[in-house]
This record gives structure tokens, C-alpha cells and sequence, in this order.
């Protein structure tokens, strides 16, 4: 590999950064991980063996380059052997027989020698400013033959320090104060590291107990490359070891594990939470271990780092200030305790809510093994999502690994087994040579402290606060105005709020989202609007909010946060703590009334602005003002901010609330001060769930939803809601408490305190600065719109409201189609006229169809695209003909189930007959069609799909296709599993579902196989094992960092991957997923194929898309994104007979497409060739296309976003939206491809 190749990547990175396609925090990875410990405290040179071995056998867990030899990482931590390394000190010449010896581990700049020389001079400086003395550099032996040509690229030159420190450091093993010092020093360190900007430096170790050996190899090359590994006198008492499986292929030798105190095999997915409440409680963080010198350890989590990183960041803090390695683990990976408190020693819930009062938890899958020179720990998550398993052997070896087996061990020695539970962790004191199993450490740990005793200080609200509530008296004129402000319609009370406070349930929707983007859109639309929910898939999994709810919490802290390094009862003197962040009326009046003076509330209405007045002026001063009266007023000691748009009214413009928690919260972090407050929050706009959600991971602490639970009371009142007002109340926050359940759990987070301030959300057209300043950390791809423009919409929303001679609220049609409201891609005339193309066999009637989707007002981003020709227009008859285009289509999943059986069936028959392909959804195939029909039609859908529930998953099923789909996630309802009602579970869906005739069936959010990158690889191996012909897809969802998702799935073997945009279709999902959850396609499909470009994957890989695809010009587009393959599913049941009328999950579908009544499946009059018809007009359509471009083929224009431009659509909002993410293009060579054969798999794993 030469120094070229590492220029051109790193120039394409660059671009793609500058994009905003890329960011390297986007990362994930996945691990084997494991340790070997002895439990007596005695050093062995076994356990160093036993632990190289351990590591080689979990290789699986690993991923390798395209040349065979450049690993993700594998690393190493043991004990410093002082015997091995006084004869490395002897050979500098000087003396160390009874002194201890001390190490740093450091990689270098390889080629710059300059920086070299700057590197070494300030660790040297550093070590002699604090007393030590340094006995000289010793260049670590390495056999580089054994690595990759990437991981020598760009290997760093590997070198030790050795020193001796001073003995007042240290009295004996066991003395903290040494690795205390040599903390402080090392990052003092890196600090001038980094002031002299030294690329490529970085301190693997530096201590006088433990060392790390680390690289981007395999792991079976460890010792093979650090010959050190294999000499005889390198012993240790416990051994860290890490296999590390990256979505990134470019090799950064600091990103393998081992870290300074752990290694960790997960995803910490409330990453930017931590990191922001770090930073405050910084400002608080004060301890006697550091005195003076506690600024030298600030920033605790250095710029750059990995989730895993920064969770070793605070956890060698929380160690280096006195903390035991067991509980640092608690405290920031704790057991869920809550459902279940009084089955446990009150002890340990006492315990448990004391760490739940100063941490927030670190939440997301996580396998830890943690050794501090003393303490040797291994532990899981709350959610017990990757596994740990333990076998301590008769001669005193623990050994800890992913699997089973990892560390080779007779059957004889061993003793006891097990695997380490949800949230648990076991330990080892080597100093007293002790063991500790789950119970035994967390029994010492909650009896080390009167935690009990502190608690009583803190002040459960609940009670206090939940007074009956009592309907208001309500100016109804004043309250219709309101809502009109706020953009709420008769729609959204009906169709949102109506089934929230009558079942204390989400609304449930169907059909997909076919509205504009809200930057897209002529109508006013909340800010909530803008950001669309985050999600896992595949390197974590979602969270079953309501099988899995013991794990589930939306407890909320009140008031000041105190010294994350003290331990005592201050830290939960006067602490209030809800169950909920969701407050009536009542209980936010009760609850400032209690606090009294100890509260600011900010008036977050403006003036209207004068005419001519600057755009965005009123609301910009507003925000600077809410800004300033937060700080000065925590600073004054006020511990409860309060944000209200109460004031709203004839001469009041509410500013958007997400708008000012985020400003609030924000500047708040960024002065130190947020850990000092909450931030209570008093809107009209929360209605629906997102909204909610929005707001909390803004900032806000707690929600009073005022105007909504008026309305409420009007509509109780009125007769509407025919409830009673307390009742509909209660039912609308249980509603509202589910649905934040369900949000935050599709992000892999299981607690509510975890979540808050993470801004777990992209922004879609919101001006990347407004961004940057507001929610930092969120992504926005698309920027758009900044104050100016939202102030705008603010007004003219005000004056129609205020001004209109009656206050009735308008009808709506965000939801539903109605005339004069919403656009909506789909109208009945375009249904009419499709429908009335396919069954005649009319093209110029598609035209007409296709004419009206491609020129109406943009919906989606590709509604901004147009046209660059290749070359000269080519005669049509050069151009490949439709045989050729129709085989790159597919029927997107839909299941036999969701369907009716008719339906279903037409779809495979007409895709099979022109050589394209239908997907079987995730419901099974009835094996009849696995034998041709008698007129020679095939009905047998040729790609099976596999999705979490494994409804009709059987040996007969996956040998009956041509390609396996795993389906992660789906683009209406990414993050959330499926369900059939049992009003659709009839005989025969029972039969072919292996379940039971009117019984609801439900799919889990999660692959419960499928819980990292290396279980989809192992997943993606077996498959290819029952079927050792077919290919197999794996169907993500488009979102920010989509790209390195598939950079993995890709590494593991697949063969095509399939990007779902936002607006897919769905038989039944929450309305709020439908509306605020995935990306549209085009940002997802451009993202991936840029990344697997940049990491040279792209020509193993087959790309698909769909969602929303209509017309060929669509087809067109994706396909310049990198798409060579496309998925057409609603528009095909429109093709069929399907009128858009969104009662798919209600089993009334009136055309008998979506249901499995007898009598409304009588109703059903699409045929084959309806679908052949659409098919093929559609390939046609994209002929013309390519012929007026001057390309003869699809082939040619695949990946070539250099023929898109965006277009002027004489609107400033549309104008000046930046799509520069879906524009940019690195690689300028064809795409191969590879849609035959298949990426085989090894023998075995």
C-alpha cells in the first residue's frame, strides 16, 4: 500500500466531511472482549498465555481488511512485569534492581521526525517536572511482516519511556497515589500534545502497574507482532484483551482497545447526553485526591473521542479520585433496579438510587472488563445485551469471554460457571487475593455507605404534587386563537389527541407518509417537524418497550446536581424526583408554589416586529434575553428555570419552545451552569409524543403541556370526549408516557435522564448554524432555514389567528388528504389516472401521471434535483431495452398477512414472469407456490424475508428463492417491530405463520439474534449455509450514519443492502413514527455509497432503495445516487386497485388489498398484468430518460451524482436549502456489477 493511497483517502474523507456526509462520530463498532485473572494475586505467566489464546479465539468478532492481514484492533492490558523491564533498563545502562519501574507506552509519528523529537521532549519535560527520572527510550520490538499493508501505512512508530517515579508516590502495590500522579502528568501531557498539534501521538499506558500492547491486526498476530508477548518473563496477574469489529475500514491504531482503565464491547447510544452533563459537572468536580490540580484533568473527555473512549475517560477519572474499579462500574453502568426494588436487600436499593442521584447512566449495549492494577472487574449493561461468560478454575484462574470456551481450560479445573446477568458485574481484589461474585461485590459496595441514610433527604414529588385536577374556567375564544397560532387543526384533535386521552394509546396510522418535508412545505409546521427521531440498528439493537419494560424508566431528577467526586448525603440534600416528566397543570402550579422564591420564569413570547425590521431580529433578541436572565439568575443560586409561552395573545408571538430549551439548555452547558438548575418547561405546542421528546432531549427536565389539557377540558366539556376530564387526562399522560417509552427505546436508550439533552435527532432543513449554536452535536445534512425564516412563519400564523373574524380552528390534512390543505404526493386524479393507464395498457396516460408527479411543488429532495446531460442525446432504439431495466425492479416486502392473499399473489406472479423479483415480507409463503401454477405462471415470491419475528422462517422456506432479505428496520417505522391483529390472523395466515388463528402476532423491535455487527455476520453465515445458492440483502433504514452501518454489513458478508427512505408504505404503524422517524432515501443512498466508496467496499456490494419511488425519473435519480436496483411497493398496490383510503391496519381496506375479510377480498380486481403494465412504463419512462442524456444504459450513470444539479424553484426557503450532502461525488470510476453471484463465506467460523 503505498503513501498514495493513504493521501487520496485522506483527501476524500476531507470532502466528505466538508459535505457533511461523513462524520467520524458516526462510528461503530463491536467486539470480542474478555479477561484472565488470577485469583490468589500471585503473577503467572500463564495468565498472559491463556489470554493471547482467549483473543485468538475470538477472531469472529473481529473483521479484516480487503488485503487479508489489516484488523480493526486487538489490544492487550497486563501488569507491568518488573522483572522483564529492569532488564530493559540495564541495557540503557543504569540500575533499577529494587526500584520499581514504571512505563509509558507510546505511539509516535512515524515519518515526521521533527514531531518526533517534539513528542518525546514534552512526555520527557512532563515526567522530570514532576520528580521522576527517566531512565531512557526503548523502541519496542515488531515484526511488521505479519500486518496489512493499510495497517503499515499508517502504523506509528512504538516506543517506552522508562522512569522511575518518586517513592513518596508510592508505600506499596496497593497505594492509589502513584496512578493518581501519573494521571495527572499524563494528561497534562496530552494537553501540550495537543496545543502543539502532534498528529499521530497518543499514551497507550503510562503507570507503574499496567501496560498495553495495541494494533490494527488480527487478533491471532498479537504476540506474533510484539515479540515482548512471547518472552517468558512477561507475567501478570490479570490480562485485559479486546477484538475490535469496526464500521470503519481505515486503520487509527489509537482506536483499538485496550484504553487506560477498560475495554468495552457495545455502543454507549447516550453518548452526546454524557458528554454535555460532563462538561457541567466538571465545573462542580472537586476532590482531595486532585486539590489544586484538578484543572489539569479538564477536559475529562478528550475532543474526538469514541463512545467507548469517553466512557474510559470518566471512568478512570472516577478511579483515579478514589473510586474502586467495581464501583465506577455501577455508577455509570447500573443495574436496573426499579421495577423491581422490593424483591432486593433495601441495602442495594438504597445503593442503586444513590448512584442514580449523581450519574447519569451510561446507557447502550455493553460488555466490560475493567482492571486498575487492583481491581479486576467484568460487567453488563442494564439490558444485558452482550454477553459475558466466567469460569474460575480449581487452581485460582478466572476467566471471562464473550463465549463460551474462549479461554482454553479442562473441564476438570473448573469450579464454577456461569454467565454474569443483565446490569451485574463479579470482581477480583488481587491485593486480598479474593473473589466476588455478583451478589458478594454489590453486597459490599451498598454496605460501604449509609446510603439508606442519605437518600432520606431526597423528596419523592409524586405524592406531593398529584392533586385531583379540576377542569379550568377557559376563554374558548382565547383558546381556539391559541391553538390557531400554534398550527393545530380539528385533524389533529381527532385523530392525534382523541385516541391518546380515550385509550391512553398512541394513534395508529397506515400507508406511509406522503406529505411534504416540513422545509418543503406551504403550510405552517411546527419546529418539532424538523428533526426526525433517531434510531439503532444493526451495531445496537432498539429497546421492546413493552416486553422488556423492567429495564424502562422515565424517573426525572429535580434541582441542583452536586460533586460527582464527593461521596455523601449532600449529594441528594433536597433533591426532588418524579416519576414522569410529564406535569398537569395542577402539579406544575403546586410544584412552584412549594419551591417559592427559588424560581425564574421566562416569558418566551415576543412583540411583533415592526415593519421593515429585520427578518429574525424580534426572535433573535428574544433568545439573547432568555439567555442572559438564565445565567445571571443561576448564578444568584435559582435552581428552577422556568420556560412558559403563557403569555401568548393578540400582541404575544409564541417563539417555538424547542427553539429556547435548546438556546437555554445550551448556553447553560456551555457556561458551566445546567448541573446547577432545571429547566421546567410550560408550552402550548406539546400535543403529540415527538414533541415531548423533542423538547427533552433539547433539554427540558419536566413538561407542562397547558394548552393541550385545556383543550382536553373543552372537549370533555363539549361532549366530544366522553370522559370525564380527570380521566382523559390521565389516559393522555399515560399516552404520552408510552410513547416517550417507545422514542427513546428506538434509540437503544432504556431511561429517561439518559436521553435528556442528547439531541437524539437530525435536523432536516434547519440552518446548520442555528444548529450548531442550539443543539450542538445534532447533524443537519440539508441546511435550510434559520430565525428569519421561522420568525416569518411565526407571524403570518399569529396574524391569520388573531385576525380571522371567527376562531374556528381549520379542518387539517396533515394526516389526510383534504382539499385546500396539505399537499399530499398521492391525489385521487393521480390514482385515477394511473389506474386507468395499467388497465389499458395505456402509456400516454402514464405519461400524464408521471408528468403530474414529476412538475407538482416539491415533497421529497429529489423534487429539487434535475438533469446534466452525459453526452449528445442517443436515438431510443440504442438505449437497453425494457426487458433489461424491468429485471432491476423489485415489489418491495409486504407480507402474505397484510395483504389479502389475492393481492399477494399477483404481485409475485407479475414480477416473476418479466425476470424481476417480489419480496415475500416477513409473514411466511405458503409452500403450494413453491410448485408452478398449470397455466406455468410461478406464484413463489423469489426473495424470502427474515425479519425479528421469524413468522414462517422454516428450512423449505429460505431453500425456495433466489435471495434472503434480513429486514433491521423499516422505513415507515424504523426502530419498532411489527404486528398483525388478530382480526387479520385467519386459517391460513395461522397455518403459514406457525401461530394461532386470532391471536395478534407481534415482531419485536430487536433481532433478539442480532445484537452487534458480528451476530448480523454470524446471522448472514448461516444463511448462506442453508441456502448455498442465494444472495443475501440486509434492509437498513436511511439516517445519519447509515454509511458506516454498511461499511459493517458490508465487511460481514452480505451481498446487496437495501436502503429504505422515510416514506415507505406500512400496514400499520404509530402515526408519530409514520410522521418524525428515518430520512428520506436519497440522503441515506447517497451517504452509503460515498462511504463504502471511501473504504473501497462499493464493488462487493449490489445497492437497492425504495420508498416513495413513482416515476422513472425517480428511478433515474436513484440510480446517479449509486441505486442499481429499486423498489417499487405502494405504487404497485395502487397499480392493483388501491385508493389510498389509510385503513390497512383496520382490516377494511374497501378494495380487498389490505384485508383478509372474505367479503372485501371478493372486491379485489388487480391482475398481473396491471403490475407488468407499470413496470414497464415506468423502464420505458427511464429510456427516454437516458436516451436525452445521452446514456445507453442505466450502467452508465450509476453513482454519478456529477449529473444531478439542483434547481431553482423561485422560492427563497427551497432556494436556499444546501444539498451539497446529496451532490458530492469522490470516486470517479464505474460502479462494478455485482448483481449476480454472490460474496461467499469462509468454511467456517
Amino acid at each position: 500500500m503505498t503513501e498514495d493511497w493513504l493521501k487520496t483517502y485522506e483527501t476524500n474523507r476531507a470532502t466528505l466531511e466538508r459535505a457533511h456526509i461523513y462524520n467520524p462520530l458516526e462510528e461503530h463498532d463491536a467486539c470480542g472482549v474478555g479477561l484472565v485473572a488470577s485469583t490468589d494475586g500471585t503473577t503467572r505467566r500463564e495468565v498472559v498465555e491463556l489470554a493471547i489464546e482467549a483473543l485468538k479465539n475470538v477472531w469472529h468478532r473481529g473483521a479484516v481488511d480487503a488485503d487479508g492481514k489489516t484488523g480493526d484492533g486487538a489490544g492487550l492490558m497486563l501488569d507491568i512485569p518488573q522483572g522483564f523491564f529492569r532488564e530493559q533498563v540495564a541495557r540503557t545502562g543504569h540500575k533499577a534492581k529494587k526500584s520499581l519501574v514504571a512505563v509509558g507506552q507510546i505511539f509516535l509519528p512515524r515519518t515526521d521526525f521533527a514531531a518526533q523529537d517534539a513528542a518525546r521532549t514534552i512526555v520527557e519535560s512532563e515526567l522530570l517536572k514532576a520528580g521522576c527520572y527517566i531512565y531512557g527510550w526503548r523502541q519496542v520490538p515488531i515484526d511488521v511482516s505479519v500486518i496489512g499493508e493499510k495497517a503499515q501505512a499508517t502504523r506509528p512508530a512504538i516506543e517506552q519511556v522508562m522512569f522511575r517515579p518518586p517513592k513518596s508516590w508510592y508505600k506499596g502495590r496497593s497505594d492509589d497515589k502513584l496512578e493518581r500522579e501519573l494521571y495527572i502528568v499524563r494528561r497534562r501531557i496530552e494537553k501540550r500534545a495537543i496545543e502543539a498539534a502532534l498528529p499521530g501521538f497518543y499514551v497507550c499506558s503510562l503507570s507503574g502497574r499496567v501496560i498495553v500492547y495495541k494494533g490494527m491486526f488480527l487478533a491471532e498476530q498479537i504476540d506474533a507482532f510484539y515479540p515482548d508477548l512471547k518472552d517468558e518473563g512477561f507475567i501478570s496477574r490479570a490480562a485485559l484483551y479486546h477484538q475490535r469489529y469496526s464500521t470503519n475500514t481505515f486503520p487509527q491504531w489509537w482506536l483499538a482497545h485496550p484504553f487506560r482503565v477498560i475495554a468495552h464491547n457495545g455502543e454507549i447510544n447516550t453518548v452526546r447526553a454524557n458528554i454535555n452533563f460532563m462538561k457541567n459537572h466538571e465545573i462542580k468536580m472537586a476532590s482531595s485526591a486532585f486539590g489544586r490540580r484538578a484543572e489539569d484533568v479538564k477536559p475529562v473527555i478528550q475532543k474526538g473521542s469514541s463512545d467507548s473512549a469517553a466512557l474510559d475517560n470518566v471512568f478512570e477519572l472516577l478511579i483515579r479520585a478514589g473510586r474502586s474499579v467495581p464501583l465506577a462500574k455501577t455508577l455509570l453502568v447500573p443495574e436496573a433496579y426499579s421495577k423491581r426494588a422490593d424483591l432486593m436487600p433495601e441495602s442495594w436499593r438504597a445503593f442503586y438510587e444513590y448512584c442514580n442521584a449523581v450519574m447519569e447512566p451510561w446507557d447502550g449495549p455493553a460488555a466490560l472488563v475493567g482492571y486498575d492494577g487492583r481491581w479486576v472487574m467484568a460487567g453488563l449493561d442494564r439490558n444485558g445485551l452482550r454477553p459475558l461468560r466466567y469460569a474460575l478454575s480449581t487452581d485460582g484462574i478466572l476467566a471471562v469471554g464473550s463465549e463460551i470456551g474462549t479461554c482454553p481450560m479442562e473441564e476438570s479445573r473448573i469450579i464454577a460457571k456461569g454467565a454474569i446477568k443483565p446490569g451485574r458485574l463479579i470482581a477480583v481484589d488481587l491485593d486480598k487475593g479474593r473473589f466476588y461474585d455478583s451478589d458478594q461485590i454489590i453486597d459490599r459496595l451498598a454496605n460501604a455507605k449509609p446510603y439508606g441514610d442519605w437518600l432520606n433527604k431526597a423528596v419523592e414529588l409524586d405524592d406531593k404534587l398529584d392533586t385531583k385536577p379540576t377542569p379550568p374556567q377557559i376563554d374558548k375564544d382565547a383558546l381556539w386563537r391559541r391553538q390557531n397560532v400554534l398550527g393545530r387543526s380539528l385533524e389533529e384533535l381527532d385523530m392525534v389527541l382523541r385516541p391518546m386521552a380515550e385509550s391512553g394509546k398512541e394513534a395508529v396510522g397506515s400507508m406511509g407518509d406522503d406529505t411534504p418535508l416540513a422545509v418543503l412545505s406551504d403550510q405552517y409546521r411546527p419546529l418539532s417537524h424538523f428533526f426526525r427521531q433517531k434510531f439503532s440498528q444493526v451495531t445496537n439493537p432498539p429497546i421492546d418497550p413493552l416486553r422488556e419494560t423492567r429495564v424502562m424508566g422515565l424517573k426525572t431528577r429535580f434541582r441542583n446536581l452536586r460533586n460527582i467526586l464527593a461521596e455523601g448525603p449532600d449529594q441528594t440534600d433536597k433533591m426532588y424526583v418524579l416519576d414522569s416528566p410529564v406535569m398537569t397543570n395542577a402539579m406544575m402550579d403546586n410544584y412552584l408554589t412549594m419551591v417559592g422564591d427559588n424560581q425564574l420564569v421566562l416569558d418566551c413570547t415576543f412583540e411583533a416586529p415592526n415593519k421593515g425590521a429585520r427578518p429574525g431580529l424580534a426572535l433573535g433578541t428574544l433568545i439573547k434575553s432568555l439567555k442572559k436572565q438564565a445565567e445571571k439568575a443561576v448564578r444568584a443560586g435559582v435552581e428552577n428555570i422556568v420556560l412558559s409561552d403563557m403569555e401568548m395573545s393578540e400582541t404575544r408571538l409564541p417563539a417555538p419552545m424547542i427553539l429556547c430549551i435548546g438556546a437555554v439548555h445550551t448556553h447553560l452547558i456551555r457556561q458551566g451552569l445546567r448541573s446547577s438548575c432545571s429547566l421546567l418547561v410550560r408550552s402550548g405546542e406539546c400535543l403529540d409524543t415527538h414533541t415531548f421528546a423533542v423538547m427533552i432531549g433539547a433539554g427540558a427536565t419536566a413538561i407542562n403541556p397547558w394548552l393541550t389539557e385545556q383543550t382536553l377540558a373543552v372537549m370533555c366539556e363539549s361532549g366530544k370526549l366522553a370522559l370525564a376530564f380527570e380521566t382523559a387526562l390521565a389516559h393522555y399522560r399515560k399516552a404520552v408516557d408510552a410513547g416517550l417509552l417507545k422514542i427513546i427505546s428506538k434509540a437503544g436508550i432504556s431511561v429517561i435522564s439518559s436521553y435528556r439533552g442528547g439531541n437524539n435527532f437530525e435536523a432536516l432543513g434547519l440552518s446548520r448554524t442555528l444548529v450548531d449554536e442550539y443543539f450542538p452535536g445534532m447533524t443537519s445534512r440539508i441546511s435550510g432555514i434559520g430565525l428569519a425564516g421561522l420568525e416569518s412563519k411565526i407571524i403570518q400564523c399569529h396574524q391569520q389567528a388573531w385576525q380571522a373574524p371567527t376562531p374556528a380552528l381549520p379542518i387539517g390534512g396533515y394526516y389526510r388528504k383534504r382539499y385546500g390543505a396539505e399537499r399530499h404526493a398521492y391525489g385521487a386524479k393521480m390514482i385515477s389516472t394511473l389506474q386507468q393507464a395499467v388497465r389499458n395498457g395505456d402509456y400516454g396516460l402514464y405519461k400524464q401521471f408521471a408528468e403530474a408527479v414529476n412538475t407538482q411543488a416539491p415533497i421529497q429532495i429529489r423534487d429539487l434535483l434535475d438533469f446534466k446531460p452525459l453526452g449528445p442525446a442517443v436515438p431510443l432504439a440504442q438505449v437497453e431495452n425494457v426487458n433489461e431495466i424491468r429485471r432491476r425492479f423489485l415489489t418491495q416486502a409486504m407480507s402474505l398477512g397484510a395483504l389479502s392473499p389475492e393481492a399477494h399473489g399477483v404481485l409475485n406472479i407479475a414480477m416473476n414472469r418479466i425476470g424481476a423479483r417480489s419480496v415475500s415480507g416477513e409473514g411466511g409463503e405458503d409452500p403450494a407456490r413453491y410448485t408452478p401454477l398449470p397455466s406455468g405462471d410461478n406464484a413463489n415470491s423469489e426473495v424470502k424475508q427474515i425479519a425479528s419475528g421469524r413468522f414462517g422462517v422454516t428450512a423449505e422456506y429460505l431453500n425456495n428463492c433466489q435471495e434472503i432479505e434480513i429486514k433491521v428496520a423499516q422505513g415507515a417505522k424504523p426502530g419498532e417491530g411489527g404486528q398483525l391483529p388478530g382480526f387479520k390472523v385467519t386459517e391460513m395466515i395461522a397455518r403459514l405463520r406457525h401461530a394461532t388463528p386470532g391471536v395478534t402476532l407481534i415482531s419485536p423491535p430487536p433481532h433478539h439474534d442480532i445484537y452487534s455487527i458480528e451476530d448480523l455476520a454470524q446471522l448472514i453465515y448461516d444463511l448462506k449455509q442453508i441456502n448455498p445458492d442465494a444472495r443475501v440483502c440486509v434492509k437498513l433504514v436511511a439516517s445519519s450514519g447509515v454509511g458506516t452501518i454498511a461499511a459493517g454489513v458490508a465487511k460481514a458478508k452480505a451481498d446487496s443492502i437495501l436502503i429504505a427512505g422515510h416514506n415507505g408504505g406500512t400496514g400499520a404503524s404509530p402515526l408519530t413514527s409514520l410522521k418524525h422517524a428515518g430520512m428520506p432515501w436519497e440522503l441515506g443512498l447517497s451517504e452509503v455509497h460515498q462511504i463504502l466508496s471511501l473504504n473501497g467496499l462499493r464493488d462487493q456490494i449490489t445497492l437497492r432503495t425504495d420508498g416513495g419511488l413513482k416515476t422513472g425519473r425517480d428511478i433515474v435519480i436513484a440510480a446517479m445516487l449509486g441505486a442499481e436496483e429499486y423498489g417499487v411497493g405502494t405504487l404497485a398496490l395502487v397499480a392493483m386497485g388501491c385508493l389510498m383510503v389509510r385503513q390497512c391496519h383496520s382490516n377494511t381496506c374497501p378494495v380487498g388489498v389490505c384485508t383478509q375479510d372474505e367479503d372485501l377480498r371478493a372486491r379485489f380486481g388487480g391482475t398481473p398484468e396491471h403490475v407488468i403494465n407499470l413496470m414497464s412504463f415506468i423502464a420505458e419512462e427511464v429510456r427516454e430518460i437516458l436516451a436525452d442524456l445521452g446514456a445507453t444504459s442505466l450502467s452508465q450513470i450509476i453513482g454519478r451524482a456529477d449529473l444531478l444539479s439542483q434547481v431553482s424553484r423561485g422560492a427563497t426557503h427551497l432556494d436556499d436549502l444546501d444539498l451539497n450532502a446529496v451532490l458530492t461525488r469522490i470516486d470517479t470510476r464505474p460502479v462494478k456489477d455485482t448483481r449476480s453471484g454472490r460474496v461467499e463465506v469462509p468454511p467456517s467460523l
